[in-house]
């Protein structure tokens, strides 16, 4: 993780205040930007998407997916996790604590939004920023890849009806156009260009080019992911000012559901005896989120100011501190980890 990654918090923090600075001092400039639109689509926004996205998906390789029997006890519990629990247990959460709990120091206008924006968020597991995480507890890097493969596979197919019933079981109309827009906006187009261009390099200059690649490319990921929060908090500046309670009140249902979709994932690797090395990243993948896909279905379904933005934008922000947490408790729960009956028999 280079230093600019392992300061992301910082970062991000220092673009809400730019970006509701900015916001307050020229709306004028901001509203141009939100009214370049196609089809609901804002065009300067999914151009910074792309650019956001694109080369994280560089790193995925979906032959891996032929792997998969070779740590199938790991795929299965992640499948499990990422797909049948997490996005049902954040609707859960969103409902307890947005709906009820904190709803009278919540806009009330917003309650659904902020719900929805939620269910987003949980909606897409995690695909470039695994790698980090994996490598951190010494993952094995063919489960990884395996897993992040099958994942991006499952999600074209899965994302837009998960969230479909979700948001209706929340009491939002679905605008289903606008949804599947942005599947294929944000996670089809993307997938098939970064394929592309993945295969091109590998032909013409071999592993070490696609290497250099992707660290020229970097950089510019993380700088686009910056400017779109920029905008973001321009436009959603006097809701912020005006409510700065509304963030930390967010931030609780995904905290918790961090926590709980990794734990789970965690034990139940132990309980099927699979490999640390296995259940470690496993455990990432479970809690962690896709969420520059989850900030681009937000702005094109519910529009910059609304709160299911906001939402997907808190869990940036407390991405990278809450997923080096976990990193820390999976390596030191490892003995524990190893002296269970099953993975010990296993071994």
């Amino acid at each position: 993780m280079s230093r600019f990654e392992r300061y992301l918090t910082l970062w991000v923090a220092l673009c809400i205040v730019a970006g509701v600075a900015l916001g307050h001092g020229f709306p004028g400039l901001f509203h141009a930007i939100g009214g370049a639109e196609l089809a609901h689509v804002n065009l300067p926004v999914a151009l910074l998407i792309w650019l956001m996205i694109i080369p994280m998906l560089l790193k995925v390789d979906f032959a891996a997916i032929g792997k998969v029997g070779r740590h199938w006890r790991g795929i299965g519990v992640t499948l499990f996790i990422n797909w049948a629990v997490k996005p049902f247990s954040m609707a859960l959460l969103g409902w307890f604590f947005i709906g009820h709990l904190f709803r009278p120091w919540l806009p009330a206008g917003q309650i659904d939004s902020y719900i929805a924006g939620l269910i987003l968020l949980a909606a897409a597991p995690c695909t470039a920023m695994v790698f980090v995480w994996s490598n951190l507890t010494d993952g094995e890097p063919d489960f990884t890849l395996t897993q992040v493969a099958l994942n991006d596979t499952i999600m074209v197919f899965a994302f837009a009806p998960i969230v479909g019933l979700l948001l209706g079981l929340s009491a939002i109309t679905v605008p289903w156009e606008t949804l599947l827009l942005s599947v294929g906006l944000y996670i089809v187009v993307p997938v098939a260009l970064a394929q592309f261009v993945r295969a091109a390099v590998l032909r013409s200059r071999g592993m070490p080019g696609l290497v250099a690649l992707l660290k020229r490319l970097q950089p510019i990921s993380l700088v686009a992911l910056l400017a779109t929060l920029v905008l973001l908090f321009g436009f959603q500046g006097d809701q912020i000012l005006g409510q700065p309670l509304t963030i930390a009140l967010l931030a609780v249902p995904i905290l918790i559901q961090v926590y709980f979709n990794a734990g789970v994932a965690y034990l139940l690797n132990r309980l099927s005896g699979e490999a640390h090395c296995v259940a470690a990243p496993s455990a990432l993948i479970g809690a962690s989120n896709f969420f520059e896909l989850a900030v681009a279905a937000a702005i094109s379904i519910f529009g910059f100011s609304s709160g299911a933005a906001l939402a997907t934008v808190v869990g940036v922000l407390i991405e990278v501190p809450v997923m080096l947490t976990v990193v820390r408790i999976a390596n030191a729960s490892k003995r524990w980890y190893e002296a269970g009956d099953a993975v010990a028999r296993r071994a």
